[in-house]
């Protein structure tokens, strides 16, 4: 039976038995069906995956890796209710554990930890403090970014005791950052 068929018929019941239209939609399992972007998402998702050995993060540098973590969030919801098209859970099989998506502040603590074992990894290849505003690479810029957010976290008493332990004990010296080295007045001659 068409579709809109079936709406129309449910409409007319609708007036009678409110309910009606709750009860059909659980009956009928409301799986979605595939669209082509959808399994193209799917198929972006799975090669990403392979690429990366992680599952694309919504705080990901590039636009496609958090339209990708939004697409599959809903899926993921979808497959939590019991709606998720079969050609997405069979596809998505592919991906141990994809429908276990860390929740926001999972990600956000990963994303942490991350930053820090970046900044030790930058700190233990001999590089300064890294700059924010006069970065000499994305990297630099990216974990002075970071850090420089750390400082103010603490100064305004809003960073967390378990992160100021973290800092202290793998990057000594971290809330000083930089010395400011003053260089001495170039002497001048006087002619004579």
């Amino acid at each position: 039976m068409a579709d809109s068929t079936v709406r129309y018929h449910l409409a007319i019941a609708a007036r009678t038995e409110p309910d009606i239209k709750a009860e059909h939609k659980a009956a009928r399992g409301a799986a979605t069906r595939p669209t082509a972007g959808g399994l193209k998402n799917m198929a972006d998702t799975i090669s990403f995956y392979e690429r990366e050995g992680r599952l694309p993060s919504s705080g990901g540098c590039m636009p496609r890796e958090r339209a990708l973590a939004s697409w599959l969030l809903s899926r993921s919801r979808a497959a939590a209710r019991g709606t998720l098209s079969p050609a997405y859970r069979e596809g998505l099989a592919a991906i141990p554990g994809w429908d276990k998506q860390p929740t926001r502040a999972e990600e956000n603590a990963a994303r942490w930890d991350r930053r820090l074992a970046e900044l030790v990894q930058y700190r233990q290849e001999g590089n300064d403090w890294p700059l924010l505003q006069k970065a000499s690479s994305e990297e630099e810029r990216v974990l002075g970014a970071w850090l420089h957010g750390q400082r103010i976290r603490f100064r305004n008493g809003t960073l967390t005791k378990e992160h100021e332990r973290k800092l202290d004990a793998q990057l000594g010296g971290w809330r000083a950052g930089r010395s400011h080295r003053i260089d001495a007045p170039k002497s001048s001659r006087s002619a004579g």
